[in-house]
């Protein structure tokens, strides 16, 4: 089965709150990972923000994207 996210929220800072199609739900909190030339400029909160659900992940419109696997193994659980 493909692990695939299904939806994200903004929550602060640069943390996502997102919902798998592994039932599983949590935040990750991404400032970690914002380094590079695709990554760098989301450091910026209001391009950070920018996010959607596309290609059954998070992407940005400068095409930065994380592997759903990625996401999966960094999330928070929540209830």
């Amino acid at each position: 089965m493909f692990l695939h996210v299904l939806e994200a929220r903004y929550v602060r800072d640069h943390v996502v709150w997102l919902r798998f199609s592994d039932g599983t739900s949590g935040e990750v909190d991404l400032a970690a990972e914002l380094d590079g030339p695709v990554f760098g400029p989301l450091r910026d909160i209001e391009q950070f923000k920018r996010f959607s659900v596309a290609y059954h992940t998070l992407t940005w419109p400068n095409g930065a994207d994380f592997a759903p696997e990625f996401l999966r193994e960094r999330i928070s659980v929540t209830a």
